[in-house]
């Protein structure tokens, strides 16, 4: 109960501040006020109005915004977000663009469960969905899911991945951003030994820790100094009356936002009194950069408490994926049994959350991959979001993953033609 009732402590601050922002930007809006103009009200108006957006945001999903593309007949075609596979944790979804043809290119993104929804990607994905068949791992928030079904760790995660790569056949194109990267490599690892057939015919791994040590950053630092009971304890809170998920053990969106924002401290206070101070001038407007950056960067979910704790004991402190010990349902997974799978890693040389040398240790451990299918790229200047979503990936990493696409896609065998029984002998 002690963990339920600082959930909703929690929530309660939440609420309280989006009223405070709510209550300033009505009160400074009063039509008497007019009559004596007041900078005081005006920047009263403003911090209310931002106060009120930033609060509200942190427990609205996101959508998508992805409605219609424009092909090449010139036309604007219905983009339809699908569910492919439904499960409980998550959900395989499509970006179906209406009457264009299938285009040549499958490909999965594999989104991080990290606090944001997969919504992080919209970039991403409408950068692909250009001549890709774009399917993406849509994941629940935990605190809508019953505890009625069950546990979600590390594990449970690797699984989903591989239904969901079984679903789409040999024919994918696997694109794995940050978090997942070391379980989607696991994920591969399993189906080259257990089902070669459902095994993708690539694999990109954007800016993820398969070996954390390789590069410590703040972030490794952080998982090596804290002890797993230290962060049980402090970390772990149980779900409140208020949602469906009542009772579950989660790590709470809104306690990884305040470690996302005490990170760059300084940077996001300035971004909000620059932000005030725009719309007291009238030079804010609804889908500014800064509304966009934020209403996607405050949007956090809650993880399950056994995935959270799993991801950083199993991932972070023991590095059974660096150390190629990984255990998915009793069998142990060797990276060394992708033989027929292409492997390209994605870093960013600015990257402070999983550093240059972290993702790339992959190519080593894929001891059975020739070193033909084995491909890295290091983006100069590139720091964590711009790798998949910035600049950086739309001008230099897009081409370059989309090459390595076509390079090595597998052929599908031809199909044989039936013999005709009327021809002569």
């Amino acid at each position: 109960m002690r963990y339920m009732l600082t959930y909703d402590l929690m929530e309660s601050a939440r609420n309280t501040n989006q009223w405070l922002g709510a209550t300033a930007s009505a009160l400074a809006s009063y039509p008497i006020f007019s009559a004596v103009p007041n900078p005081a009200l005006s920047w009263m108006a403003a911090w209310g109005e931002v106060t009120e957006r930033t609060y509200q945001r942190m427990i609205v999903k996101p959508d998508w915004g992805i409605r219609t593309f424009t092909c090449e007949d010139g036309k604007d075609h219905l983009v339809e977000i699908t569910p492919v596979v439904e499960r409980a944790f998550g959900d395989l979804v499509h970006f179906r663009v209406n009457g264009r043809p299938e285009q040549p290119r499958k490909i999965l993104l594999v989104a991080p469960m990290s606090g944001h929804y997969a919504t992080l990607l919209r970039s991403t994905v409408k950068s692909l969905i250009v001549n890709c068949e774009v399917y993406i791992t849509d994941w629940h928030n935990a605190r809508d899911i019953p505890v009625s079904e069950g546990k979600f760790d590390v594990e449970d995660y690797t699984q989903y991945l591989v239904d969901f790569m079984r679903e789409l056949g040999p024919d994918t194109h696997v694109v794995a951003v940050c978090q997942p990267a070391p379980l989607t490599l696991a994920a591969t690892a399993y189906l080259a030994e257990l089902d070669p057939k459902a095994q993708p015919s690539t694999l990109t791994l954007i800016g993820g820790p398969i070996d954390p040590d390789a590069t410590p950053t703040e972030v490794t630092d952080f998982g090596r100094r804290v002890t797993m009971g230290q962060l049980e304890e402090t970390m772990i809170q149980r779900v409140g009356f208020k949602y469906k998920g009542v009772g579950r053990m989660v790590y709470p969106g809104l306690l990884q936002l305040a470690s996302f924002m005490s990170m760059n401290a300084d940077r996001h206070s300035k971004a909000f009194m620059d932000q005030i101070l725009r719309v007291t001038q009238g030079e804010a407007s609804d889908h500014d950069a800064h509304n966009r950056f934020y209403d996607e960067y405050l949007a956090v979910m809650d993880m399950t408490a056994e995935f959270y704790l799993s991801t950083v004991e199993r991932v972070f402190k023991n590095r059974e994926i660096a150390r190629n010990e990984f255990v998915v349902n009793g069998h142990k997974v060797d990276l060394g049994k992708i033989t027929d799978v292409a492997v390209k890693t994605v870093e960013g040389a600015n990257d402070d959350i999983s550093a240059p040398g972290q993702c790339i240790a992959a190519l080593d451990l894929c001891t059975g991959l020739p070193d033909s299918k084995k491909a890295s790229h290091v983006e100069p200047g590139a720091g964590h979001y711009g790798i998949f979503a910035g600049r950086s990936w739309r001008d230099n990493i897009r081409p370059l993953v989309i090459d390595f696409m076509n390079a090595n896609t597998r052929k599908k065998p031809a199909r044989s033609r039936p013999a005709n029984k009327n021809t002569a002998a």
